[in-house]
């Protein structure tokens, strides 16, 4: 019998585990956080752009390519192993093969010396390992959730642990940035200190350092998971999970007509995502380009998104559970609407496009103008929005696909925000470099959030909402 859109949740079994079990499974965004917060978007990446490629522009492009490889990879590769792990009923022998890959990944980072032509293969490779291994981790760990707590209580687990995870990447981006990492210039940290360790800023050690600490880091907070969270009951054995998986997957593949509805939900997801990974990828480079930030104007942007979607994920997942996570997304999608058309709104001497005001290049001080005030004002309403509309966009996922294949549909979750995550920063450099308007190309973005939530609007969910 093949399971239709009757297939729900609410007839299955929910979980009820134990706190220091939750506890375990929250600490695992705690733990993976730093990956994307230190290595990918605020130290390493801009590290390597800068000192280890030849040019700026051959390491703006080297980096885009690896990450183009990664997330093909994942694409192609997280609906299989979704399959085989929902097959074999357990997900912890995955998540620790595939958390050996992370910390492989982040240690090899600390090679990556500035000029060296040799080192940039080699940080190329550990950031596709790294990245690879911190995405199919997420996958088996997301598929966790309906066995820890009651369906009406998944908002709540989700949110909490979008926030710890938004709590891992602050308090790992002010370490790196307060003690470890230092301008070459002066040698001092963001707060004026000598880096620990003896670390050399002549060499940029402190930026390197930030893949092996990433890697502890990762190390230390992973294990409450494999310690106190319970794994699901072993099903089959590896090989017979494998072929099992594979049918499965096939299945659910070519019975999607029977899945319409996660099937629009992926389609959504995978829209409004689009747009909000260009949204975060080119802020700080708009905020760059407008106002001629550096790398700590750009560190405390960073910092404040932090916080405001730590603040937000709460906020959000208290409200998933009271409403559902489907009125949650939407509103996160209009704030961000709101959000970026306020962007759009602010230049160097203006807010909403036609109040001037005194250009940022004539007041003196961190964030004094009008505009960045306001620029600073907007990324904290991209945070706050954009730590619900990830923490609810996992629980939907959760109320809308069969319980039986939740992992499988996990992995096509992943590769929903994997397949066409290029389109959003290709559409905006396109649109960029065709008008010559750093506004006009972010504009595109807004078109993206206004096809997912009318995407999103057809969703079915629950009758628990």
């Amino acid at each position: 019998m093949k399971p239709g859109r009757g297939a729900s949740l609410a007839a299955a079994p929910v979980g009820t585990a134990s706190r220091p079990a939750i506890a375990g499974w929250l600490l695992f965004d705690l733990a993976a956080q730093p990956w994307f917060t230190l290595v990918t978007t605020f130290v390493y990446g801009p590290y390597f752009v800068s000192a280890i490629a030849a040019t700026p522009a051959d390491g703006q492009a080297w980096w885009g390519l690896a990450t183009g490889i990664a997330g093909a990879i994942i694409a192609v590769l997280s609906p299989v192993l979704g399959a085989v792990a929902d097959a074999g009923g357990r997900r912890k022998p995955w998540i620790f093969g595939f958390s050996l890959a992370v910390v492989i990944g982040a240690l090899m980072l600390w090679w990556g010396r500035p000029g060296d032509e040799a080192a940039v293969l080699i940080v190329l490779t550990a950031f596709v390992i790294g990245t690879v291994g911190v995405e199919f981790a997420t996958v088996f760990t997301n598929a966790m959730m309906p066995d820890l707590v009651p369906t009406e209580k998944l908002g709540r687990l989700s949110g909490t642990g979008w926030a710890v995870g938004y709590v891992g990447g602050l308090i790992t981006l002010v370490i790196v940035l307060g003690f470890i990492a230092a301008r070459p210039e002066s040698g001092e940290t963001l707060f004026g200190l000598t880096p620990i360790l003896g670390l050399d800023p002549a060499t940029h050690e402190g930026d390197r350092a930030s893949g092996p600490f990433t890697a502890i880091w990762y190390v230390v907070f992973i294990l409450p998971l494999f310690l106190f969270t319970p794994d699901g009951s072993r099903k089959a054995g590896f090989r017979a999970s494998i072929g099992i998986g594979f049918r499965e997957l096939i299945g659910t593949v070519r019975d999607l007509k029977h899945y319409r509805n996660a099937f629009t939900y992926l389609i959504a997801h995978m829209t409004y995502t689009d747009g909000l990974v260009a949204l975060f990828a080119f802020g700080g480079i708009y905020g760059t380009g407008v106002f001629g930030w550096s790398t700590i104007e750009i560190g405390i942007f960073g910092i404040w998104l932090t916080i405001a979607g730590t603040i937000g994920a709460v906020i959000g997942g208290r409200f998933d559970d009271l409403i559902g996570p489907k009125p949650v997304v939407l509103t996160a999608i209009a704030l961000l609407i709101v959000s970026a058309i306020g962007i759009l709104s602010v230049d160097r001497s203006h807010i909403l496009f036609v109040v001037e005001t005194v250009p940022s290049d004539a007041v003196d001080g961190l964030f004094a103008s009008v505009p960045e005030m306001a620029y600073m004002l907007l990324g904290g309403l991209i945070g706050a929005a954009a730590g619900p509309l990830q923490s609810a966009s996992r629980t939907l996922l959760v109320r809308v696909a069969p319980r039986e294949r939740l992992t499988q549909f996990f992995g096509l979750f992943a590769l929903s925000g994997k397949l066409t995550s290029f389109m959003g920063p290709f559409a905006v450099g396109a649109l960029t470099a065709l008008s010559g308007s750093q506004r006009i190309g972010i504009s595109v973005l807004v078109a993206f959030f206004i096809v997912g939530a009318v995407l999103l609007v057809m969703v079915r969910t629950e009758p628990t909402e």
